[in-house]
């Protein structure tokens, strides 16, 4: 029985731990014994983002000592080269200073098991190596399975898992599953694939995982609005015109043509990561950041969502030629390796929606997102009305546009304000647009964490809140389904040289609404 000491009265205090400061933010984040398993374990996701992110939470002390890691993989490796491999990886991409003491502590718990997916002997020797695990490191049964695969290859790993016993969780311990995205490409596949997964795992140990919630300036949306009382008063149809998101690269499909060609940019993008951030930039303040609350205000605003009724006018494709990526010459689209000649896959998307909500009616949101375009950006931008009334010459505002909030997603994460200033000097009153700037970089003396980071801290605690819901997902997939359909029965999307900012098309679309779109 533990002591309690005594006051002078008698009564009795309870104890506390010297040791832990309350100041000391970490202490509520560290995951307690446990381990992950990683499918696909050679991949680039796992080489460049799980393999790093892994390694910094160990070394910013966030991990328990008795961690294990386990790889499972084709390839022929001991478990010393397995380790290497993960070392080599770790060194080349980890964000924090590589620590050997750190290393060696991790390395430690570090296991490879050599199959394919239909192997039933590899899944067996994958069982016996947990149970090492929980043996040799005391992982006390906690296991995480992290699905770095196709989509294709789900069903047989989560089949596989469910007959040699890993899959269900155990008295006093847990088994939780990370499926990466795309989940399904279409609503009746994302509900089949939903249905298999939860006839193996329990419906509250799924994690599917969208990378972009897990970044510090997509959460940051959150406390922008909700932690300032000075732009609630004006986060609504009565102030703002509308709202741009943006995710635009620079880059071409690079070796994913094989998982791209068929897909797009709308499945691959705007399915996921728009409209989070659409429903994050739309909702209403919840109740509390619980999971439950606050998947409750992004249902409501995703199941309020509205399609244009003439999705030819307000809805835009196309599909990068050959052209010039800065100082590079870059090929187009069909001449990429791996692509059909023939393929009318977009690379570029652009749609138009409306929220039917009383802080939203009339306000329209506007998605777009492409492959090489004239930077790589990705950003939130709230685009509100002019002033009722300028008492100045119309000369006096030439220069003078629609005040913003931009939400800087990716690079250079952080918030700028666009308003209107006189221009100093002169006799005449003159206004015209400036820009106040908050980055993250010249603001916090530590850096943001990578989103992994983020989400695979989350999944060991069992903290859901960023990760998308089965509703959520399927609402999302039947706001683009109706736009795929319509898509399908054009022809070829409409070209756009390499470097530019996209087709024609999409900025007509804007134009018809008497609107432009920003630039980055």
């Amino acid at each position: 029985m533990s002591e309690q000491p005594s006051n002078s009265a008698g009564a009795t205090e309870p104890w506390h731990n010297p040791l832990r400061d309350p100041r000391d933010l970490r202490l509520p984040r560290i995951a307690g014994p446990c381990s992950i398993v990683i499918f696909g374990v050679t991949g680039d996701l796992s080489r460049k983002k799980l393999l790093p992110a892994i390694y910094d939470l160990a070394n910013r002390g966030l991990l328990p000592p008795s961690f294990g890691l386990t790889g499972f993989g084709r390839r022929d490796w001991s478990e010393e080269e397995f380790r290497d491999f993960v070392k080599t990886n770790v060194k080349a991409h980890c964000r924090t200073q590589f620590d050997e003491m750190t290393w060696q502590q991790l390395a430690k718990g570090i296991r490879f098991v050599r199959g394919t997916f239909e192997d039933e002997d590899a899944f067996d020797r994958l069982s016996t190596t947990v149970a090492e695990l929980d043996r040799d490191r005391g992982t006390r049964g906690n296991h995480a399975f992290y699905m770095s695969v196709p989509p294709r290859d789900f069903p047989i790993v989560a089949r596989q898992l469910a007959r040699c016993g890993l899959a269900h969780s155990t008295e006093g311990a847990w088994r939780r599953v990370i499926i990466e995205k795309p989940f399904g490409h279409d609503l009746e596949s994302a509900k089949k694939l939903d249905k298999l997964v939860s006839e193996v795992f329990d419906p509250q140990s799924v994690f599917r995982i969208d990378h972009y919630l897990g970044k510090e300036t997509v959460q940051n949306i959150l406390a922008l609005r909700f932690a300032n009382s000075m732009y609630e008063p004006i986060w609504n149809n009565n102030y703002v015109d509308h709202v741009q998101i943006t995710m635009a690269e620079d880059i071409g499909v690079a070796g994913r043509a094989g998982y791209y060609d068929g897909i797009g940019a709308a499945r691959d993008v705007i399915q996921n990561h728009l409209l989070q951030l659409l429903a994050l930039t739309a909702m209403e303040e919840p109740i509390s950041f619980a999971a439950a609350d606050l998947t409750a205000e992004k249902t409501k605003v995703l199941s309020a969502v509205r399609l244009p009724k003439d999705l030819a006018a307000h809805t835009a494709r196309g599909q990068y030629a050959a052209g010039w990526q800065g100082s590079e010459e870059v090929c187009g689209y069909l001449e990429e390796k791996g692509i059909d000649p023939n393929s009318t896959t977009e690379t570029y998307a652009a749609i138009r929606l409306d929220i039917d909500t009383r802080r939203w009616a009339g306000v329209p949101f506007y998605l777009r997102t492409g492959k090489r375009l004239g930077r790589r950006v990705t950003e939130v931008a709230v685009v509100f009305k002019p002033a009722p009334h300028l008492p100045f010459e119309s000369t006096a505002t030439q220069e003078l546009g629609k005040n913003a909030i931009v939400i800087r997603i990716q690079p250079d994460e952080g918030v700028t304000i666009r308003f209107g200033s006189k221009v100093p000097g002169g006799s005449s009153m003159e206004v015209r647009d400036v820009s106040m700037d908050f980055s993250y970089g010249r603001s916090f003396t530590e850096s943001s964490p990578e989103a992994y980071e983020r989400l695979i801290l989350d999944v060991l605690l069992g903290d859901p809140p960023l990760f998308p819901t089965t509703e959520e997902v399927n609402l999302s997939w039947k706001i683009l389904d109706p736009i795929e359909d319509f898509w399908s029965t054009l022809g070829q999307p409409q070209p756009y040289r390499a470097g530019t900012w996209g087709p024609e098309e999409a900025d007509e679309m804007l134009a018809r609404d008497g609107r432009r779109w920003r630039m980055p």
